[in-house]
């Protein structure tokens, strides 16, 4: 069996190392994007099993990404990681009742949080 695959989506190279470093003594492959379009571009050559999404973003906002990601997959467990969630919540309710599955993680978030969600999310190696 391959390990999981993690992927981080923010604009802050700070916070895509934040990710890698919490995770980076557990049994996943880390992947960073810097933004919507590289993100995808990655989804499209292999899905992760986990991913961590940043809402405020230049370009292709984090609920754009959303939508991208559920049209390859529907069952990613994907966790929108945001200081900025009040602005977006009209959108994020909106993708919610198009049945978009997402959960909502509030900046900043600690390491260990970080592999709490991972650990409960991904099966064990």
């Amino acid at each position: 069996m391959s390990q999981p695959r993690v992927l981080v989506i923010d604009d802050e190279k700070s916070v895509r190392d934040a990710f890698a470093d919490a995770l980076e003594d557990m049994p996943y492959v880390v992947e960073a994007a810097s933004g919507g379009e590289e993100a995808l571009a990655k989804a499209k050559s292999s899905l992760a099993d986990l991913i961590f999404l940043d809402l405020k973003m230049p370009g292709m906002d984090g609920v754009e990404v959303l939508h991208h990601i559920r049209e390859l997959d529907e069952a990613v467990p994907i966790y929108i990681v945001t200081a900025f969630h009040a602005e977006f919540l009209d959108r994020l309710q909106a993708a919610e009742e198009e049945g978009l599955a997402f959960q909502l993680l509030h900046k900043p978030i600690g390491q260990e949080a970080i592999r709490k969600v991972a650990t409960a999310v991904l099966p064990a190696a």
